[in-house]
């Protein structure tokens, strides 16, 4: 899941940096500090106060707030900022498209959002699968269905764990073994109209004449 989040935060600026534009320091510090991290918010700024954390993905808007902080014997200001972000918190059970990026012999991951998810090769399809790993793909022997690097997907997230220290260091369990998952063309496959039977058709034609 996506959104648009703002909050507040404290960047340390050292010395060195004091003398150069103050709004190019504070934007660069802040996006350092902040993007590609788990962050938490404010429970009152989220539906479940369980679920609060998420993975900053681009900030948007960075504002001093009033003046900033000095700490004796340190140097550096401590400045209060305010900021807007594009923030995303995959959830359990919800549905995501993806784009592998490995595949190795136990399956493979697929990028999600900033993060990879793991699809075990048990919840690529119901088939037998052979693994190539040389031409990373994965074969399923009676479908004849390929997943490759670069394929996209649609899967289902069933097991989630975020890392706080590292966020592509997350653990999280993807299926796509469910009516409606899969690569997008096999998905494509399902729904296109099947044309109808050439003999069929024929029939129908020579019982339409009288």
């Amino acid at each position: 899941m996506y959104l648009i989040v703002e909050s507040e935060d404290v960047i340390r600026i050292p010395p060195p940096m004091l003398g150069e534009d103050l709004d190019e320091v504070v934007d660069t510090l802040a996006r350092e500090k902040i993007e590609g991290k788990v962050y938490s918010f404010p429970r009152n700024m989220v539906r479940d106060p369980a679920e609060r954390k998420y993975v900053i993905v681009l900030l948007m808007d960075v504002q001093k707030v009033d003046d900033g902080i000095i700490v004796p014997g340190d140097g550096a200001v401590y400045q209060k900022v305010r900021f807007k972000a594009l923030a995303y918190h995959p959830e359990m059970q919800e549905t995501v498209l993806g784009y592998v990026v490995d595949v190795l012999k136990f399956g493979a991951f697929l990028r999600i959002g900033p993060l990879d998810g793991l699809l075990h090769i048990s919840q690529v399809m119901d088939d037998v699968i052979d693994v190539d790993t040389e031409n990373k793909r994965l074969v399923g022997k009676e479908s004849k269905h390929v997943l490759r690097v670069g394929d996209k997907s649609i899967s289902k997230i069933v097991a989630l764990s975020l890392n706080d220290a590292n966020p592509r260091h997350s653990k999280i369990g993807l299926t796509m073994r469910q009516p409606g998952l899969g690569k997008i063309e096999w998905i494509e496959e399902l729904v296109k109209p099947k044309a109808p039977d050439k003999e069929k058709k024929e029939k129908k034609k020579k019982g339409g004449k009288k």
